[in-house]
């Protein structure tokens, strides 16, 4: 009798497991380190099914949110207009959130015990991207019309891309968008703004010459009022007769240089043997000087990178010439952007 018991006992057991697993396939809880692609593959789904069934826009997911995994749920995705309704408690002090720095949507969401999709229907957010200092709904009534707001994200996304300008998406670095299209760091910044490298997801950057209106300075190109002697002189007359060369990651020929690979090409035009370095292997290369003289090197730290970044040849009269912007040029130590990054006068041992 006590085994006729126990085998009834297991067997309800294991029907009910079986019951709740079951039940559990038709959905899955997003853990940290998931991605679209591992829990499509792990359910034996396509990629295209979950966004389906799930309504996602692209193939962003966070910690914690639930997807659906059959195609029998889409139907009750409406339910969450529902659950809007009752988070309207008219809290005035309340209802309102400023974004700030390290913020996301799933972490506002979760300050203010309420969902990403919330958030996003309050402000009619297509994307989970947010900017410092924007200001979104955390309650409040969700508007009614929300069925248009299905057809308008798929609308907004398309045109998003232009040759001019480029989408900051996770794991970009300044030095790998600005080698990507084939331009420098400095350009980079100089033509977004930037005062340091950092820079967030979503943020829209200028990769083309479209806002530099204030470079074309060197217009009168000002050559050294004492001009140099021996090879300091020839450094000086090669360095200003490649004005106006354009930039190039990574050049070292008159089709286009570099910071460093202008300093490479001049000083070996002129008679001094260097070998192709950056700037970094230059500086250990030189030696510092209190009384710069025309020919000398100039050197600037912590502009796209920290430490020593970026280099020129001292032209005298407190200018100096470098492959920077968009080509190369004479510049200011007086300007604002240099004159901040100012590090130092160098001389090179190969001149003595």
């Amino acid at each position: 009798m006590k085994k006729l018991a126990y085998s009834v006992l297991a067997a309800g057991s294991l029907a009910l497991f079986v019951g709740a697993a079951s039940a559990d396939a038709s959905s899955y809880t997003i853990k940290p380190g998931d991605t679209l692609w591992k829990v499509a593959s792990s359910n034996n789904v396509s990629i295209a099914n979950i966004k389906q069934w799930n309504n996602l826009k692209s193939d962003s997911i966070y910690p914690n949110q639930v997807l659906k995994l059959t195609a029998s749920q889409p139907v009750k995705t409406t339910a969450p207009a529902k659950t809007t309704a009752p988070a309207s408690t008219g809290a005035t002090a309340q209802n309102t959130y400023i974004v700030k720095s390290g913020d996301t949507l799933y972490k506002v969401a979760s300050l203010h015990k309420t969902t990403v999709s919330n958030i996003q229907k309050l402000n009619k957010l297509s994307t989970n991207t947010i900017s410092v200092g924007q200001k979104l709904k955390v309650s409040g009534t969700v508007a009614a019309p929300a069925a248009p707001k299905a057809p308008a994200p798929a609308k907004t996304t398309a045109p998003a891309v232009s040759g001019n300008t480029y989408k900051v998406v996770s794991g970009d670095t300044l030095t790998n968008i600005a080698h990507r299209h084939g331009i420098s760091v400095t350009q980079l910044m100089n033509w977004n703004g930037l005062t340091s490298s950092s820079i967030r997801v979503g943020q829209v950057l200028n990769v083309k010459n479209t806002t530099v209106a204030t470079q074309p300075k060197p217009t009168p190109v000002s050559q050294p009022a004492v001009p140099a002697a021996g090879v300091a002189g020839k450094v000086i007359s090669t360095a200003t007769s490649l004005t106006g060369i354009p930039y190039v990651w990574g050049g070292a020929t008159p089709s286009g240089f570099d910071c460093s690979g202008y300093i490479y090409y001049v000083y070996n035009k002129a008679g001094v043997s260097l070998p192709r370095t950056n700037t970094t292997g230059y500086d250990a290369r030189s030696y510092d000087v209190s009384n710069p003289k025309p020919g000398d090197l100039v050197f600037f730290s912590n502009t796209y990178r920290a430490g020593i970044s970026h280099m020129g040849i001292y032209l005298g009269d407190n200018k100096f010439i470098h492959a920077g912007g968009d080509r190369v040029q004479i510049t200011s130590l007086s300007d604002s952007y240099w004159g901040k990054h100012f590090d130092g006068f160098k001389r090179l041992y190969a001149m003595d």
